[in-house]
């Protein structure tokens, strides 16, 4: 950064106090959080003034990068730099709905925006896509590069050949470049849509054939007086989800029960856990099952719940047009396959002991009321639609829909929450749409994908991908499962034939772009924060410093490829920035009368609106008068047994979303060659891989292998040992973290670690999607990036 430093006289003493602080090394030293400095009051001032001669102000602000808390960040300015960080105190805390405090990611953000490495040009590529090879540009050849190839693709394929890809770095916040993309692009012939959610897209797809909408959770402060929680697969102590920290360290102190249902030890077990069950990947419908068979033989499930609000209980509340024996009662007493669904029938599948199983049955059934939350994790599997279902039945069966301190099961987030009007993409002329699952084989070959793969709204795609935009996503090469798979496609130039990526860094995906552009961060632009989870408040996010080099933001380039393109007047409607953050939130505010949320000025005084709404249940109306607020079913009614599912015929999606043995899970033949199963966890130092190249949060958490001590010794590793993590899809090599806290048979890593191949394609960096398998699941067409096999051997270095 030195041609940002004032030139030193005869002496070299002469260097300007603004551009010292600039400095990447001076940076190093400069502490996370000042002791001395005074914590703004939020509702009553933008900033606070200490006693400085630097006339340092503090701006409550938060990030809007895909990170669930938009936690309180206090960022220090003094003459146009971000000095440091601090937070909310505790005694600022609003009851009613807290905010959560920095974690350590928050406490992170200065060095990453700060950072040396951090893109500073625009450049176009000049070796082979993929090397990472890339000469400067000027801005003028960059937006022109643009319209001319949107142009030249448009003309050639169709609309339908434009994709955005999954731009999850920038999903935190009201206003995104990837959304405004999609304006230009509809403003100029559409492009080729994408749905479904890489991180809960299964069970929002499978929940609507239980309760007819995808099952929501309670606010938190419904479970105040819960005395029993079960987190199933649930973490949010390392992954940040929101405030939920908050209410469950209250409850965990005025004794409530919880039980961790989890492969992996992990933090969150450390800190709540009275309990910790781990089980086998994929096993979870069979602990289900189990657990519901000890329910109704030991005569424990709500008979009277049961009875008036479900279908498919029993053979007397069946929907017409069904054989005998599809009931739950069927299914768990062996009435069809001879199989009874003992605790020791699941004890052999999942590890879980009998006598364990019996007893988290009997605790959660006897409970009242008890909450089973399910986290994420479980259903990013292959069996991941059955496993978000089975906990709805579960649910059920104990009475614990709709009523207060209970939960739906299914998700951990509430319908409850409130979000900005968000930017105005408008109407898609492109009616087709795939999965995000699917972006690969629609590149390859568009032919391939049919109905059957998850294409809606048309028989066939049109034409393959030609024109890919990838802006503050590193799911290109990174977080896409099969990594190996998909590179090998992107570097074949006669199929993508365009790619632009927009990011702060260099990172895995950046390598395969045609143009790379350096992007503003948060701290450089205007947005609105909007949360995860169950927390419910907006929170504006200041542009707080003036981007260094040439970077910008994706809105400020958007506008002039839209003027060559002809359409900037209906692109931009004459707003810059802070002006479309005005514009959303003042309609935000219109469509919320009953909130009275203040004006925009308002807002920049207020900083933050939190919405203090009374505790909410979810399906609380449809449990308490289901005469009049019915399900949203075909039955009206809680639907244990689908006929939709039924009529589907199936096997991988039953209508009582009973265990089936998964695709690579420990019953597939493949485990011989591959016995161990992988999973991966979301860390508490970044936010997917968000934040990988921050070098004081890769402090926090080394990226390692956790394995079993078991499993290693048969394998001759010891603790440190660099080892190979291996399948037919690709090789990783990590250090190991020999641990009792993860189970006989299976092993882990922290996700979203950035790729790192060799000349030989293997990684370095421990990336498990050079690990994952691409295999879509059979109901949502969905992601199973959590399902694989691998072996683990210790590295012989050559």
């Amino acid at each position: 950064m030195e041609e940002h430093q004032k030139a030193p006289d005869k002496q070299g003493l002469e260097i300007s106090r603004r551009n010292v602080l600039k400095s990447g090394s001076l940076l190093l030293t400069l502490p996370f959080v000042s002791r001395t400095a005074r914590s703004a009051d939020v509702a009553d001032t933008t900033a606070v003034v200490p006693d400085s001669p630097s006339m340092e102000k503090v701006v409550p602000t938060c990030s809007t990068f895909d990170c669930g808390g938009k936690c309180d960040i206090r960022a220090h300015v003094s003459e146009g730099v971000v000095t440091r960080i601090t937070t909310r105190p505790d005694n600022e805390l609003d009851p009613d709905m807290p905010i959560m405090r920095a974690c350590v990611r928050g406490r992170g953000y200065r060095k990453f925006v700060y950072h040396p490495d951090r893109l500073k040009y625009p450049m176009k590529r000049v070796g082979k896509r993929g090397e990472g090879k890339f000469e400067r540009i000027s801005w003028d050849e960059a937006t022109t590069m643009i319209a001319d190839n949107l142009t030249r693709i448009t003309a050639k394929y169709g609309p339908a050949s434009r994709f955005m890809h999954n731009n999850t770095a920038t999903s935190g916040g009201a206003f995104s470049g990837d959304g405004m993309m999609k304006r230009l692009l509809n403003l100029t012939g559409g492009y080729l849509s994408y749905y479904h959610s890489v991180s809960l897209g299964n069970t929002v797809a499978a929940t609507p054939y239980t309760y007819g909408i995808a099952a929501s959770g309670n606010s938190l402060d419904t479970l105040k007086d819960t005395p029993l929680v079960i987190l199933w697969g649930h973490n949010p102590t390392e992954t940040i989800f929101g405030h939920t920290n908050h209410y469950f360290q209250q409850m965990k102190q005025n004794g409530t029960r919880f039980i961790v249902v989890d492969p992996r030890y992990s933090d969150t077990t450390s800190s709540l856990a009275d309990e910790w069950i781990p089980l086998l990947p994929t096993t979870d419908n069979a602990l289900m099952d189990a657990m519901m068979y000890v329910i109704i033989s030991e005569d424990l499930h709500d008979k009277n719940f049961i009875a008036r609000h479900t279908l498919g209980f029993d053979e007397d509340s069946m929907p017409e047009g069904v054989p005998a024996n599809e009931s739950l009662m069927a299914y768990l007493m062996g009435k069809k396959d001879g199989v009874v669904k003992t605790p020791e029938w699941a004890e052999k599948i999942t590890h879980v002991p009998a006598q364990t199983i019996r007893q988290l049955a009997r605790d959660y059934a006897t409970t009242k009321p008890a909450a089973l939350i399910q986290g994420w994790g479980p259903q990013r599997h292959n069996c991941g639609e059955r496993t978000a279902r089975g906990s709805t039945l579960l649910a059920t069966l104990t009475g614990n829909v709709g009523v207060m301190g209970g939960w739906a099961a299914g998700y951990g987030g509430c319908a409850n929450r409130k979000f900005t009007t968000g930017t105005e993409t408008l109407e898609n002329p492109v009616k087709e749409s795939i999965s995000i699952m699917n972006w690969v084989q629609a590149a390859e070959d568009a032919s391939k994908v049919s109905p059957d793969d998850g294409l809606k709204g048309a028989e066939k795609l049109s034409s393959n991908i030609r024109i890919l935009f990838s802006l503050a996503g590193n799911y290109l090469a990174n977080q896409n499962p099969d990594v190996n798979q998909t590179v090998k496609m992107l570097e074949d130039e006669s199929k993508i034939e365009f790619i632009v990526v927009s990011d702060l860094y260099m990172s895995p995906s950046a390598k395969y772009a045609d143009l790379l552009l350096p992007e503003t961060s948060f701290m450089e632009r205007w947005n609105i924060g909007e949360t995860w989870g169950t927390a419910n408040y907006l929170v504006l996010s200041e542009r707080l410093i003036d981007p260094e080099f040439e970077r910008r933001s994706d809105y400020e380039w958007q506008r002039e490829v839209a003027a060559k393109l002809g359409v900037e007047t209906e692109f931009s409607q004459g707003r810059d920035e802070k002006q479309w953050i005005e514009h959303i939130w003042e309609n935000t505010r219109l469509s919320m009368p009953d909130e009275h949320l203040p004006t925009f000025e308002q807002l920049q005084v207020q900083r933050r609106h939190l919405f203090k709404s009374a505790p909410w249940v979810a399906f609380e109306e449809n449990i308490r008068d289901p005469d009049n607020h019915p399900f949203p079913t075909p039955s009206g009614k809680i639907e244990i047994f689908s006929k939709r599912l039924y009529d589907m015929q199936h096997p991988e999606i039953p209508a009582l979303s009973h265990y089936v043995p998964a695709h690579e899970g420990p019953e597939d033949p493949l485990a011989k060659q591959f016995p161990l199963q992988l999973i991966t966890w979301k860390g508490k130092n970044r936010a997917n891989s968000t934040q990988y190249a921050n070098p004081w949060l890769q402090e926090v958490q080394a990226q390692k292998l956790w394995i079993n001590p078991r499993d290693a010794e048969t394998r001759g590793i010891v603790q440190g040992d660099k080892v190979r993590i291996h399948n037919a899809r690709g090789v990783s090599l990590v250090e190991a973290e020999v641990t009792p806290r993860i189970i006989p048979g299976v092993v882990a890593m922290q996700a979203g670690a950035w790729w790192q191949p060799d000349a030989q394609g293997i990684d370095h960096g421990g990336c498990a999607n050079v690990l994952s398998s691409s295999r879509i699941t059979a109901l949502a067409k969905g992601n199973s990036h959590q399902t694989m096999l691998v072996e683990v051997a210790k590295h012989e270095s050559v």
